[in-house]
């Protein structure tokens, strides 16, 4: 049988994106092959034993936590006023929203330590290079990743549903609670696992804004620079791999439990 030109345009085009995705993925795990075997397992137990390293894990599963928390609180009522309201410079509000996605990370921090210098004084000793500044520095740019995530969210749900519930008796919120949330549920869910990742690994807005003082504002991030500035490759790569072994959790939960979810939100 004849192969028509067209056939083979498709059949190469279609082997150039699987060689270029190959290309890509060979890569992402011959990155992960040489961070597992650089070091030994028992070496890896005996830098997390460190006092701290001990004490940047739990400041950062702390911090992420807490941070994702508070942006979702924000990301979803904007993201459903963006997906639901038309109001005159929407369009600009937009614009500065995406703002901290577009800025250099250092340049978000730098921008954070000079509005804190403007505020009162003792505002200003109690968050400048201290745990809040931590937080405050991952609030500040997972939140511009949560109202994309959400507003993605909430335009996948018909807005007819809402004002159904709206024609028989409902109000705005209950539509919102009774409607609305059980729909967009496992995307909300998604999106803080999300977050608290972005939040685990935000390194730059940290630095300038909260520093890197040892058991006081020391994240995992952090901890790798510090290892790195002084030579100790070895203990930098350990906590690397427990910055991985979360971000494959994470992923995991994603994946997993956000299909059932999703499942479930269908049935």
């Amino acid at each position: 049988m004849k192969i028509s030109k067209a056939h083979i345009w498709d059949y190469t085009l279609t082997a150039c994106f699987f060689l270029l995705g190959s290309i890509y993925l060979l890569f992402t795990i011959a990155l992960l092959i040489c961070d597992f075997t650089y070091i030994k397992p028992e070496f890896l137990h005996k830098i997390i034993a460190q006092e701290e390293i001990r004490y940047a894990l739990k400041l950062s599963l702390f911090s992420s936590s807490i941070s994702a928390v508070a942006a979702l609180l924000m990301a979803v009522p904007i993201g459903y006023i963006l997906t639901r309201y038309n109001f005159r410079g929407k369009s600009a509000v937009e614009a500065i929203l995406d703002i901290p996605i577009v800025l250099p990370p250092v340049v978000v921090g730098l921008s954070l330590l000079l509005l804190f210098r403007l505020m009162p004084e003792k505002l200003s000793f109690a968050v400048i290079y201290e745990v809040p500044a931590v937080i405050i520095a991952q609030i500040t740019v997972i939140t511009a990743f949560a109202v994309r995530i959400t507003r993605a969210v909430f335009e996948q749900v018909n807005v007819r549903y809402e004002n159904v519930a709206m024609t028989l008796g409902c109000t705005r919120w209950q539509a919102f609670v009774k409607v609305l949330l059980p729909q967009v549920l496992p995307g909300l869910i998604s999106a803080f696992t999300l977050c608290w990742a972005k939040a685990l690994g935000e390194f730059g807005p940290i630095l300038i804004f909260a520093g890197a003082t040892r058991l006081k504002t020391e994240v995992l991030t952090t901890s790798v620079y510090l290892e790195l500035s002084t030579g100790n490759i070895e203990t930098a790569v350990s906590i690397a791999l427990v910055m991985i072994l979360f971000s494959s959790l994470i992923l995991f939960i994603v994946r997993k439990y956000g299909k059932g979810l999703n499942r479930e939100a269908a049935v």
